[in-house]
This record gives structure tokens, C-alpha cells and sequence, in this order.
């Protein structure tokens, strides 16, 4: 009896993913319809089947916000904003796509979808299954076992982290299963749960490792010294529930049995009808072929048993630490680089390296150990050495945070394919080869998938770096062709390592002028609550649509909004323009309640960023936007409020640091 494969993917949670991965201008049907998080899903969806050759599979769907979590805490999630208009009804297309292929869709009512998975989760164990989840939760990070792997979206959904125990373990510091006593220390602002002011991840994880764990730190919680101590004290109720809400339930009543989850050959007119009314021709061209490849050798089943049959075959070495110097010396440049390690956040770790010279040898070396990592990090440094590598900041933000360089970047074919196409919807290796040579290459690893006794990851590091090869060569001509090789030579390639610095210093902001606007905004908000409360007579929840419809339309009877399919919208400019015209009390305290809402958010998003020396660490982003500019993420440092005195207040909270003469606003286009 074949060994189950489970595959679970978290819906709503990747399908937002895409979206905002995705720009929404470059996906729409001739009729119109957005399809953005619907490619960004299927394209996803693909490749996870490909790689993990899954032999069952089914996909989580949330039903509503309204779950035994919003009963326990009204605010969990009411501080996210109404679904883009763009997005809705793309979910229901991504179950059309899934559904066609034949796999199961399941919810329940009262449940995140998220429950769902760790239910499903159980019942594979049970019958002695292995399980793949694919989230953008971390809160799945808690279901992790030796059977059970996350594959966590680090960048949109194409690039995969694929998180097993010791991945958690290097990651936090801590178990699995101590994860969520961590996550209810450090909260979680996109789920509006409040952490502890002035504690971070590393004091959370900190004193899980100490204490055992949350319940015995509870018990000693009059031994935890200091101001963090105070402030664990003074928020211990709201700690308290983030765990009770952080908790993922496997008991969840679904009717859905693992037997129906199989993946069998599916309906290749239901496949082609869906495909093309979306116009993914690319897509499924990819999908046959993968199925077909795949039937070769191993008969019509899943697309993902033809992994092995998509890939190059490239003759690579393993090359041992002591020869790791003499075999880069022996290298004839230009050289593609393909990089695996792990980064962000202002630092990064170099794992190992998979290197194709002009004469085709190709070699992987593994720098754990000290030699071979001096070796590599020397070759990197030299710039008489040509080399030619895929969205290379990463890599040289591992190689600062060593204390290194790369120097000799010659080409980076993600910045290129970019300035050949801002507009294409991703620049990941492999859909940059699937788009201009037609290769399928499997996704690129990260560092939690490489093993350096498994000949496969070895050929998957080299493949990369040929197809690099190969791109450059593309890529060189056609930038030839339009004058804008001296764009990537003299702007983007130069910006890399100036970046990955700015990334690594990170920028400072005063901790306690931010606490203070916490506490104040809080104290704003909770004010305008109290008012609304007042004018309306009774308690209710000001973050719920469902409750301000029934509030502001039926109770004050007020001049209805636009229609919307839950009723009528109680969006910000909708209330914004029905105060303007009728003035009423109510909503300008829930205006101002809002206001205020969105300030602390930002305010609490960017506190647990902080470091130990109260620097934040953001993520600067060359290949985002169509318009050539640059973008921040992880946190978008370009979206501090500014408008208002109370968002120029935020902004003042970002200082100049120790060791640093000011702050500079620079324009580099």
C-alpha cells in the first residue's frame, strides 16, 4: 500500500498572497474580471504538485470573519480592511480551478480554515500519512512534526520556506509545539492581537526557553525582572487570550474523509473550459505538460510525479571543503551563481553555493564548513571574477552580515528581465525561465530543503545556476536591442550591494515616544468607542461591518451607501461622505475611532520589528513596481502616515541613531 501524501493548502490566506504579489493592471479576462490571485494561485498550485508529488489533496476555505474567535475577542481581525474590489470573486474562480482538477474544497462555518487543516492534519496521521501544508499562517508552524512540513510563502507564493522541525527550531529558537506560547508573548498585528509593549520575538522566545513554557511562566510571573517584566504583568490578561486564540482546533465537525482527498487523473474538458475562460494559456500548457513528462515514466497520475522528468540534467560536483579554493581558482569566468541560504530583516546566512563556468562545470559547494566558506566568500569578493547571478540582493545581504562583499557582479537576470518587462507579474527564477526559454526548473530551495547527501538538491542548485547562464545570454541581447544595458550596469546592478547595506544598518526609532503614541492612541480610541456607545445607547462592535450596517442604516436610519453583496458599504469614504452630508455624531466618533485604529496599528506593527538596538530592518524591493521605483516591505517604511499631525508624529519617532550623523532623503531616479 502506497504511503499517503497529504497536501493541504490554506485558501483565503494564498489567495491574498497572490493577490498583493501579483499586479492586479497586468491579469484581467477580456470581459474585465481580475485574475491576479487566481493565476498567482494556480501558478502556485502547480509547482507544489510537481515538486511534492502529493498522492491526496484539498484546499481550506475560511466561510466568513465571524468565528468562535471573534465570539472570545470582537477585535480578532477587525482592524483588516474590506476585501479590494478587485479581489472579490476571485475565490470563488480559484475554487472553480481547483474543483476542475479534482480536488476537494472544504470549510465549516464558526472555523478559520486553518482549524480545518489541522483536523485534516490528524486524521492523515492517524492512517500513518506524511502531511505538506501550504500557508501564509505561521500559527501552522504549531502543527510541525517529523510527518508534518509547512511551506511557508516568504515572497508572494512562488518561494516556498520549507518549514520541518529544525527549521522552526533555527528559526525561533523553540519547538513547534512551543510556538504558540511565543506567538501570544509577541502577538500578531495583522490579526489585531496586541503583544507586550517593548517585547520582541527574542524576549518572548527567551523566556519560553527559560520557563518552560507559557503556563510556568505565567505561574513565576512575579520573577521576570525589569520593565519587560512589568509590561508581561500589566498585559498578562491580553497574553492569556492571544494563546486561547492562537490555538489551532483539530476537532473541527467536517465530513470531508482522507479517501476523497486522492488525486486522480482529472477532466481534461472541465480543466480546458476553466483554463480558457480565464485565458491562462500559459498555465495550462504548463499543467499538461508536467502531466505528460510525468506519464513517460510513471503512468497518468498526479503532475507531480514527473518532477525529476522536467529537469536539465547537469553534471555537477560535490565539491569537498579542502579542494573548495583550488576548484574556484581553476574556474573560467564568467561564472553564473545560484545562492541557497536564508534571509531578511537586515541579515542573512549563507548556506552554499551552486557555481557554471564559461566551460561548462559545474559545482556545489556547502559552506558550513569554515574553509570552504572562506574560500567562497573570497571568490565572491574578487572582482576580476565575472559573475552572473538571479536577484542577487539577497545573497548580499547574507554576505554583509558576514562581514564580506560580492564584487564582480556583472549581470543579475532578475533586475534585467525586470527592466526588459516591468510590468510582468513575477521575477522568480522560474518563471522568469518558463517565460523566456520555456524551461520547467523546480522552484528554487531555500536553505531548509538542501541536503548535501542527496544528489537531487545538488542538481537543482546547478541547474539554477545554468539557467542563469543561459537567461544572461538572452537577456544581453535584448537589453542590447533597446539601449538599456546601461541601465542594469549603471543604476540597478551598483544599487544592489548599496541596498543590502541600508538593509543591514537598518534605521532607528525611539521606543518610547512609540509605546507613548500606543498608550495615547488606545486611549483615543477606547474614548470614541465609549462616545459611540452613548449616542447609540447600547454596546456594539465598531469594527464590524455586519453590526455598523444594522447600527447606522436600520436603528438610525440613515441615507443607505452603496450596495455591496452583504448589504451596504461602511467603508471609509462611503462614511466620509455620509458625515459630510448628514453630520451625524455617531459617525464621526467612529471615524475618529477609526483614525485612530489605523495609527496604533502602525505604531504596534513596527514595535516588535525593533531590534536590541532599536533599529528596523526593512526590505528594500528593485523588481515590484511598474514604474521603475523602488519598494519597502517587512514593514513598507513608504507608507508612514504623513498627512496628518498625528502621522507626522509617528514619523518623528525614526531618529538618528548612535554612531550616525543624520538622515538622508535621496532620490537616486
Amino acid at each position: 500500500m502506497t504511503q499517503i501524501r497529504l497536501l493541504l493548502l490554506d485558501g483565503h490566506s494564498l489567495a491574498y498572497r497572490a493577490f498583493y504579489a501579483l499586479p492586479v493592471e497586468n491579469f484581467s479576462t477580456s470581459t474585465g474580471q481580475p485574475t491576479n490571485a487566481v493565476y498567482g494561485f494556480t501558478s502556485m498550485l502547480i509547482n507544489v504538485l510537481r515538486d511534492e508529488q502529493p498522492t491526496h489533496v484539498a484546499v481550506a476555505f475560511d466561510v466568513s470573519r465571524h468565528t468562535f474567535r471573534t465570539d472570545e475577542f470582537p477585535a480578532y481581525k477587525a482592524n483588516r480592511a474590506t476585501s479590494p474590489v478587485e479581489f472579490k470573486g476571485q475565490v470563488d474562480l480559484i475554487q472553480e480551478v481547483v474543483r476542475a482538477m479534482g480536488i476537494p474544497t472544504v470549510q465549516c462555518e464558526g472555523f478559520e480554515a486553518d482549524d480545518v487543516i489541522a483536523t485534516m492534519t490528524g486524521r492523515a496521521l492517524q492512517v500513518g500519512g506524511e502531511v505538506f501544508i501550504v500557508t501564509g499562517d505561521r500559527d501552522a508552524f504549531q502543527l510541525v512534526t517529523a510527518e508534518v512540513t509547512v511551506l511557508y510563502p516568504r515572497k508572494g507564493v512562488s518561494d516556498l520556506a520549507r518549514m520541518t522541525p529544525e527549521a522552526v527550531q533555527g528559526r525561533y529558537g523553540l519547538t513547534p509545539a512551543q510556538y504558540p506560547d511565543f506567538a501570544a508573548l509577541r502577538g500578531d498585528p495583522s490579526d489585531n492581537l496586541p503583544g507586550i509593549p517593548g517585547v520582541g520575538e527574542k524576549t518572548a522566545a527567551k523566556w519560553i526557553n527559560e520557563y518552560g513554557s507559557l503556563a510556568d511562566l505565567i505561574d513565576r510571573v512575579n520573577e521576570v525582572p525589569g520593565k519587560a517584566g512589568e509590561a508581561l504583568r500589566t498585559a498578562l490578561p491580553q497574553v492569556i487570550v492571544n494563546r486561547y486564540l492562537t490555538a489551532l482546533r483539530d476537532n473541527v465537525p467536517i465530513d470531508l474523509d482522507i479517501a476523497a482527498c486522492e488525486l486522480l487523473p482529472w477532466n481534461d474538458a472541465a480543466v480546458e473550459q476553466i483554463f480558457e475562460a480565464l485565458q491562462f494559456r500559459t498555465l495550462r500548457d504548463r499543467l499538461f505538460a508536467g502531466r505528460a513528462k510525468a506519464a513517460k515514466g510513471k503512468g497518468e497520475r498526479a503532475i507531480g510525479a514527473g518532477a525529476k522528468g522536467l529537469k536539465t540534467p547537469i553534471s555537477a560536483m560535490v565539491i569537498a571543503s579542502t579542494q573548495a579554493k583550488a576548484w574556484l581558482t581553476a574556474l573560467r569566468p564568467p561564472c553564473a551563481v545560484a545562492f541557497a541560504g536564508t534571509w531578511g530583516r537586515g541579515v542573512g546566512v549563507l548556506d552554499a553555493i551552486g557555481v557554471v563556468d564559461s566551460g561548462g562545470t559545474a559545482g556545489i559547494i556547502d559552506v558550513a564548513d569554515q574553509g570552504a566558506k572562506n574560500a567562497v566568500l573570497d571568490w565572491l569578493a574578487d572582482p576580476a571574477i565575472a559573475k552572473w547571478a538571479h536577484d542577487v540582493k539577497g545573497p548580499a545581504l547574507a554576505l554583509v552580515s558576514a562581514g564580506s562583499t560580492i564584487q564582480g557582479l556583472a549581470f543579475d537576470t532578475a533586475l534585467a528581465a525586470y527592466i526588459v518587462a516591468p510590468g510582468q507579474r513575477s521575477f522568480v527564477l522560474a518563471d522568469v525561465a518558463q517565460r523566456l526559454l520555456g524551461r520547467e526548473l523546480l522552484a528554487e530551495t531555500s536553505t531548509d530543503q538542501l541536503s548535501f547527501d542527496d544528489s537531487q538538491s545538488h542538481e537543482g542548485l546547478a541547474e539554477q545556476a545554468a539557467v542563469i547562464g543561459e537567461l544572461t545570454v538572452a537577456l544581453t541581447e535584448t537589453l542590447k536591442a533597446e539601449d538599456a544595458l546601461k541601465v542594469l550596469e549603471g543604476i540597478e546592478l551598483p544599487l544592489v550591494e548599496v541596498l543590502a547595506r541600508m538593509e543591514h544598518a537598518g534605521i532607528a526609532i525611539d521606543i518610547a515616544a512609540l509605546e507613548g503614541l500606543s498608550t495615547e492612541f488606545g486611549a483615543t480610541m477606547r474614548d470614541a468607542e465609549n462616545r459611540a456607545h452613548e449616542i447609540v445607547r447600547r454596546p456594539f462592535n465598531l469594527g464590524s461591518p455586519k453590526q455598523l450596517q444594522e447600527v447606522l442604516f436600520t436603528e438610525r436610519n440613515l441615507p443607505k451607501t452603496k450596495k455591496i453583496k452583504t448589504g451596504y458599504t461602511t467603508d471609509a469614504e462611503a462614511l466620509q461622505s455620509l458625515y459630510a452630508q448628514t453630520r451625524d455624531p455617531l459617525i464621526e466618533q467612529l471615524l475618529n475611532w477609526r483614525d485612530r485604529s489605523k495609527l496604533r496599528q502602525t505604531v504596534d506593527g513596527l514595535l516588535p520589528l525593533a531590534d536590541a538596538a532599536h533599529r528596523i530592518h526593512t526590505t528594500f524591493n528593485q523588481t515590484t513596481t511598474s514604474t521603475g521605483r523602488l519598494s519597502s516591505t517587512d514593514p513598507n517604511l513608504q507608507n508612514i502616515p504623513i498627512r496628518t499631525e498625528a502621522g507626522r508624529r509617528i514619523r518623528e519617532c525614526f531618529i538618528v541613531g548612535s554612531g550616525y550623523e543624520g538622515l538622508l532623503t535621496a532620490d537616486y531616479s
